[in-house]
């Protein structure tokens, strides 16, 4: 099968075509905007295969998307482009409503059309995969409740309300005009070719150059974490195995308290490269909670794992040590996507 992945150079696109390309046979077709989030250097061990290929292109621009459709005529369309950074959609939503809302309907109706030109025996096996976020449902108000795939959407930033539409978006297009359409919701991600703005890199390097590692209010927040590896996993599985018009949540049953995360990152980093004089935890400061903030996310992964057979690999515990290793030894990664941000900036 030819899949066309849309934010393949992002931190989940990147590590989903490196899955397809690693341990499937099937080709990609990379479309990304290689905004400051997206980086070809998390794809340069798989860039020189003959089943990939990569277009920069935006999803808003409609005759761009068209193009690329017709001229490579994908199999699956699997949907990641987003802007997805909670903080940066607080301060400059437009680029959210943009591209995750416009962008998603965009795309939309690009493949809504070149399903409809189908043959018969190609256009049953098309799909279109659209990867959104735990987060559309809000948060949770007690330590038992889980997010399940019935949940009423309850989102509480910009961002997540962005992405709360393009759900809608998807699901009216299966309603109304029948488009073969799956959606996954996941938990946090992590793992390696993160973004160093989001909090598990940002405290290992934060740590490892001497900075404060900065924690929203008491930092009691709770998150489901999934390592990225596995979740590309579950993606595959989804678009495989997924029924038409269903919904899937994809969890690592990995909640941790934002401090937990932090502490257990100042352990292995204590562990593996000791300072001189005391732990990386006395940099942990307290700051100023985000506004809206959610307090608690966890999703119940039951559906996609009773009924297409995926489940995690990764402890948390496995995952971060994984996550750390990769980071003190990919400084110049690190050192080229900081760099690229500066420029943009």
């Amino acid at each position: 099968m030819k899949i066309l992945v849309t934010g393949g150079a992002g931190f989940i696109g990147s590590a989903l075509i490196r899955h397809i390309i690693n341990d499937t046979n099937n080709s990609v077709v990379n479309i990304d905007k290689l905004t400051y989030a997206g980086n070809l250097d998390s794809l340069v061990s798989i860039e020189k295969s003959n089943r990939y290929v990569f277009e920069k292109a935006d999803i808003c621009n409609k005759a761009e998307l068209k193009h690329i459709f017709n001229s490579y005529e994908p199999n699956f369309v699997m949907h990641l482009a987003a802007e997805s950074h909670v903080d940066r959609s607080i301060d400059s939503p437009d680029n959210f409503i943009q591209t995750n809302i416009v962008g998603t309907y965009n795309l939309l109706e690009i493949a809504r059309d070149y399903w409809n030109d189908m043959g018969i025996k190609k256009k049953s096996s098309f799909r279109f995969h659209h990867i959104s976020t735990d987060e559309v449902y809000g948060d949770l108000d007690n330590d038992k409740d889980l997010f399940t795939e019935n949940t009423p959407y309850a989102p509480s930033s910009p961002y997540s309300a962005s992405k709360a539409a393009s759900d809608h978006l998807v699901r009216a297009w299966h309603r109304t005009y029948n488009l073969p359409t799956i959606i996954t919701n996941c938990s946090n991600n992590y793992g390696p070719y993160h973004f160093p703005e989001k909090l598990i890199p940002l405290v290992i390097l934060n740590a490892l150059e001497g900075k404060t590692l900065p924690i929203y209010g008491d930092g009691k927040q709770v998150r489901d974490w999934l390592y990225v590896e596995d979740h590309a996993r579950a993606l595959i599985t989804a678009i495989n195995k997924g029924v038409i018009g269903e919904t899937y949540n994809i969890g690592g049953s990995c909640e941790k308290t934002n401090i937990e995360v932090v502490n257990i990152i100042c352990d292995l980093l204590d562990e593996l490269v000791p300072l001189n004089t005391g732990s990386y935890k006395a940099q942990i400061k307290h700051i100023a909670d985000r506004p809206g903030h959610d307090k608690r996310y966890a999703i119940d992964a039951t559906k996609i794992s009773e009924k297409l057979g995926w489940s995690p690999k990764e402890t948390f515990e496995s995952g971060i040590r994984k996550t750390v290793l990769w980071y003190l030894e990919n400084q110049k990664w690190c050192d080229n996507v900081k760099k690229n941000k500066q420029e943009e900036s």
